[in-house]
C-alpha cells in the first residue's frame, strides 16, 4: 500500500530522515514513536506532499505522492489544529470536508451519528467556532474530519494527547475497526508508548531519522519499548 524508497530530507548539513526501505501493507495499523526530532512529522510531511523529499520518493497505493495529486482522493489526515478552519463550525466543517469529499449534508449527518459517543455531547450542536473549542474538542473534530469519504489511509499524528481517558479508550477502538473491519491503512504517531502499542500491530522505532525497530506487537512489545528508550 506504502513504499518508501531511498526516501531522505535534509535540511542544510543535518539528515533528518533517512529511510533506505519502508513498506506498510493495506489494513496495517501502523504506529511511529521516537523522541522529538525522530522524524515522525517529516515523514508525514513527505506522505502528504506538504515538504519535498531530498533523495528517494513515497508511493501509495500505485501513486508516487510527489508527482501526482491522485492519493488525495484515497488519503485523509489529522495532524495538528491547522488543519482546522477556525471561524466555521464543527458542523460547517464537517459539511465542508463532505463536499470535497463528494458527500452531501444528508450523507455527513447520518455519517456522524455513529460518533455519538465519541463527541461525548461537547462537539454538535454547541453553537461554536472551531476556534473556541479545547484543544481536546478540537482534536475529536480533526480525527472525526478525517474519517469522511471513506479514506483508505488515514494519518493520525498524536492522536491521543489533548484526550480525557474516555475519548481515548474510544479512540482506540475507532482505530482498530478501520484497520481489522474496513481494511484502511492507519499510520499513528504517538509519544505515548502504551496506547500505541494497544492500537497498532505494528510499531516501527525512529531514532534521529533512522529506523532501529520494527516490530510486530505483542505482550512484550511494551517492555522492549520502554527498555529501548529508558536506555
Amino acid at each position: 500500500m506504502i513504499e518508501a524508497e531511498h526516501l531522505t530530507k535534509r535540511y542544510n548539513d543535518q539528515v533528518v530522515l533517512n529511510l533506505e526501505n519502508l513498506e506498510i501493507p493495506r489494513g496495517q495499523s501502523f504506529g511511529l514513536v521516537g523522541n522529538n526530532g525522530a522524524g515522525k512529522t517529516t515523514f508525514f510531511s513527505l506522505l502528504l506532499d506538504l515538504i519535498q523529499p531530498t533523495t528517494g520518493h513515497i508511493i501509495s497505493n500505485g501513486v508516487r505522492v510527489d508527482q501526482s495529486e491522485a492519493w488525495k482522493s484515497f488519503t485523509s489526515s489529522f495532524i495538528d489544529e491547522s488543519f482546522l478552519i477556525g471561524y466555521l463550525t464543527p458542523e460547517e466543517y464537517f459539511y465542508f470536508i463532505g463536499e470535497l469529499r463528494g458527500r452531501n449534508k444528508a450523507d455527513i449527518d447520518a455519517f456522524l451519528v455513529q460518533f455519538e459517543d465519541f463527541f461525548h455531547g461537547e462537539i454538535l450542536g454547541q453553537k461554536k467556532y472551531l476556534r473556541d473549542l479545547s484543544k481536546g474538542n478540537q482534536k475529536k473534530a480533526g480525527i472525526v474530519a478525517s474519517f469522511i469519504g471513506n479514506p483508505q489511509v488515514v494519518i493520525l499524528d498524536e492522536p491521543f494527547a489533548n484526550l480525557d481517558p474516555t475519548t481515548q479508550i474510544r479512540l482506540k477502538g475507532i482505530i482498530k475497526d478501520l484497520a481489522a473491519k474496513e481494511k484502511v491503512t492507519v499510520l499513528v504517531s504517538s509519544h505515548d508508548l502504551i496506547h500505541v502499542t494497544e492500537v497498532c500491530e505494528r510499531i516501527v522505532v525512529l531514532n534521529k531519522g533512522e529506523i532501529v525497530r520494527d516490530i510486530r506487537t505483542s505482550a512484550e512489545t511494551l517492555k522492549e519499548l520502554e527498555s529501548f528508550f529508558a536506555g
